[in-house]
């Protein structure tokens, strides 16, 4: 039997297991916090301790201060999955999460702990460079871009009408904008585990020749999946994204 996952200041369990085989992290998209995942979560196989990273300046941790570099974002959630027990474990991330998740991989590698399956969702591959700026831009700015990658763009649109909710919900966004925007891959060596890509059909941010890019970031074996949707795609098909997620942990 293996060990429960714990909440520390950076993880938040979201369905613990009864007899774990494995740790699945979640890594969250820009602007989303750990409970984005809550509802993936559920649908997650049985054997499987579900946990989500907490980035600071948001939900629990809104008065921690927000980490605009994405490379000392992964240094500090792999210092925090390194201080728990050693388990088999797997990273997921969407979006910008991918790339947070690949680059957590990455250190965690390096520590002795490698994790046995990267799974990466909505995103190009690392050497892929944004030429944004929207975080030096202004909140409408911002909002615009929130809202065109919406599933649902009404939500989106109360941060026009309601100043409070705009206060609360775009320092945050605005932060990880200038961790996806100014970060640049650093060459090393190709990590070891698997990598799945997953990515939907009707994404602005990610086309499925993207996604194949992810290969090349491993020495073991790749596979790619197309779900039909958007850049959150996931919101609506939590159940079979979960699927595909378990078939790759058993």
């Amino acid at each position: 039997m293996g060990v429960n996952t714990a909440a520390t200041e950076w993880v938040r369990v979201l369905r613990p297991d009864q007899a774990p085989r494995r740790q699945l992290v979640c890594l969250p998209p820009g602007g989303g916090s750990a409970a984005f995942y809550r509802e993936l979560a559920r649908h997650i196989g049985p054997g499987v301790d579900v946990a989500a990273v907490q980035y600071p300046g948001r939900q629990d941790r809104l008065g921690d201060p927000m980490i605009t570099d994405l490379h000392e974002l992964a240094d500090r959630i792999a210092a925090d999955l390194l201080r728990q027990p050693s388990r088999p474990r797997a990273l997921f991330g969407h979006s910008m999460g991918a790339t947070v998740a690949y680059e957590t991989a990455r250190r965690l590698a390096t520590a002795g702990q490698p994790v046995q399956q990267l799974i990466v969702s909505g995103r190009p591959a690392p050497a892929f460079v944004e030429n944004g700026r929207l975080h030096r831009g202004s909140d409408a700015a911002l909002i615009d871009d929130l809202e065109r990658l919406a599933t649902d763009p009404a939500p989106v649109r109360l941060l026009r009408t309601e100043p409070g909710l705009a206060d609360l919900v775009l320092p945050a966004v605005r932060a990880d904008y200038q961790a996806v925007e100014t970060y640049r891959h650093q060459p090393g060596p190709p990590l070891s585990c698997p990598i799945v890509a997953l990515v939907s059909t009707e994404d602005p941010t990610t086309t499925p020749a993207q996604a194949e890019e992810w290969r090349a970031f491993t020495e073991g074996q790749f596979s790619i999946r197309t779900f039909p949707g958007g850049h959150f795609y996931l919101d609506e098909q939590p159940a079979e994204v979960a699927r595909e997620i378990t078939r790759h942990l058993n």
